[in-house]
């Protein structure tokens, strides 16, 4: 038995937090008590901030980006701006190692970096550095949109380990599943309609101008996003903690186990 989506034992869903329900549930009443609004709000914001990097998860995202774009307003010069932009990424990558941070935002941050470097040195425009995100942003609006309209939210897929309801959602917390499906389909209509700004940018504007319209929709769609996110989640039933649920099988099942071993008699004496 893994702790995905098997079937339930009886007990209670399980918090993000890893704690048990408020309310009845915990004392052994309804499998649908919930946990006080305040509480669900503050796990809810609690595990949004930490799959999103947070405060210097986005600053580490923009910064090369504003390097980038601030020396090629300056001087024009591509190559000078690409290598400062790229150099910068990797010290925000050596500076997590050796402070032993989590470094999983900031290599996303440097391979998307990397790319656009590379991108811009081979073709010689600046444009070029913007190119790769713009095409990675603009699929990931469209697989938002399309995961929530087939009914497979791709957020619910995303942020189900950070709840550590993993996939329960789709077959035992319908209400969850509905809250990643409005929240999928936010991220997807927003992601849509920032690079419905860009790309005409891009083909008719100048570098420049692409390149700071960019770095002024970074964070605003994204924090949109994240609120809409915040409020459908927050509003949805507390996720059913599987890892707990699988945790308390293996203990049960242990104890069961020994307890069987000690009842055995033992052999006979010669």
């Amino acid at each position: 038995m893994t702790p995905l989506d098997e079937t339930p034992p009886a007990q209670d869903p399980q918090s993000a937090a890893g704690g048990p329900a408020a309310g009845p549930a915990a004392a052994g009443g309804g499998r649908h008590a919930r946990p006080a609004p305040s509480e669900q709000h503050e796990v809810t914001q609690a595990a949004l901030f930490d799959a999103f990097g947070g405060v210097r998860g986005t600053v580490e995202t923009m910064l090369p980006g504003l390097l980038f774009v601030m020396i090629y307003t300056v001087n024009r010069d591509v190559r000078l701006s690409a290598i400062a932009a790229g150099a910068v990424a990797v010290v925000l990558v050596v500076v997590r190692l050796l402070r032993k941070d989590t470094v999983k935002h900031a290599f996303s941050g440097v391979f998307g970096v990397g790319v656009g470097v590379a991108f811009a040195l081979f073709t010689g425009s600046a444009k070029g550095f913007y190119l790769p995100g713009m095409i990675y942003g603009a699929g990931l609006g469209v697989a938002f949109t399309l995961s929530a309209l087939v009914g497979f939210p791709l957020l619910g897929v995303v942020l189900g380990p950070v709840f550590r309801e993993n996939m329960s959602w789709r077959t035992r917390n319908p209400g969850r599943k509905k809250a990643y499906t409005k929240a999928s389909l936010a991220w997807g209509i927003i992601f849509l309609a920032k690079y419905a700004i860009l790309f005409p940018l891009y083909w008719w504007g100048d570098a420049t101008q692409l390149g700071w319209v960019l770095i002024a929709l970074k964070l605003p769609p994204m924090l949109l996003a994240v609120y809409f996110t915040w409020v459908f989640l927050a509003k949805a039933p507390p996720p059913i903690d599987v890892i707990a649920e699988y945790e308390a099988e293996e203990a049960e099942r242990k104890a069961a186990k020994a307890k069987a071993g000690t009842a055995q008699p033992g052999k006979p004496q010669d």
